[in-house]
């Protein structure tokens, strides 16, 4: 058995793909960034992420699979479900054996395990747009801080950077460790150490810009507002909003001043 080491990336693992195909490694395991000593005595193999035969493998699925089909395969990669890179190796696999496209073919374990987990990506992602609050901060930088179960950053940049093309803004992933920022004329990934207790009211106060409360009050009345107290349905609410998300969401996180 052959222990492929990867950075962790999907150019990272597109280039594994590749040189597993092309070193004619028969049984491989896949280990992100470091060595797993769970496997002390498979050979160990090192991948340097090379774009062009990341580019070949992209392109020769692009060749296989519906735009749809294509799409699903960064989102599942995306849901950093425990060992999807070695699902999606068999996923890419049978792609590559099969003749005809097989992205349907349900009765296949990686196909339905690769469906099921870009659709989780992909509702993780809807729900980020819409469960992003900024915040001012008081050089007129807007920033939010999320903890989506998938890493959906790179999903929601887009969206982000057409509908708020006219301010500053930074989303920062706090599981993850790093945010997009648009800075009036691109958007990057950007590393950085955020502060643990960002959503303390002293933090907020420290850095927010003066007005940022008031407004923040404003949303809290507008949401008060629009709940009709005798149709309330928790289970509903729930459903739609879970727990998970309200640490970060104005309306769910207490005026300690009021």
């Amino acid at each position: 058995m052959t222990q492929v080491i990867y950075d962790s990336t999907f150019e990272g693992w597109l280039t594994a793909v590749f040189e597993i195909y092309e070193q004619k490694f028969e049984d491989v395991v896949f280990a992100k960034s470091e060595v797993s000593n769970t496997l002390l005595f498979s050979e160990r193999y090192f991948v340097e992420t090379d774009l062009q035969k990341a580019k070949r493998v992209l392109n020769g699925l692009k060749q296989k699979l519906s735009s749809e089909g294509f799409a699903n395969i960064y989102k599942a990669f995306l849901s950093e479900i425990d060992k999807m890179d070695e699902t999606l190796f068999q996923y890419v696999k049978y792609i590559f054996s099969s003749a005809i496209n097989v992205e349907d073919d349900l009765s296949n374990s990686p196909v339905l395990e690769v469906r099921k987990a870009a659709y989780l990506t992909g509702r993780e992602s809807h729900r980020m747009k819409a469960f992003v609050r900024f915040k001012l901060t008081k050089d007129n930088l807007y920033y939010a801080i999320v903890e989506p179960d998938c890493d959906v950053l790179p999903l929601i940049e887009k969206h982000f950077t057409n509908r708020y093309a006219d301010q500053r803004w930074l989303i920062y992933d706090a599981k993850r460790k790093y945010g997009i920022y648009y800075d009036l004329e691109n958007t990057t990934s950007v590393q950085l150490e955020f502060n643990a207790n960002s959503n303390s009211s002293q933090f907020l106060a420290e850095i927010s810009d003066d007005n940022e409360e008031f407004f923040q009050n404003l949303w809290r009345q507008f949401f008060k507002s629009v709940n009709i107290e005798s149709r309330k349905n928790t289970k509903l609410h729930l459903q739609h909003m879970p727990k998970r998300y309200w640490k970060n969401l104005t309306e769910k996180i207490p005026n300690l001043k009021k």
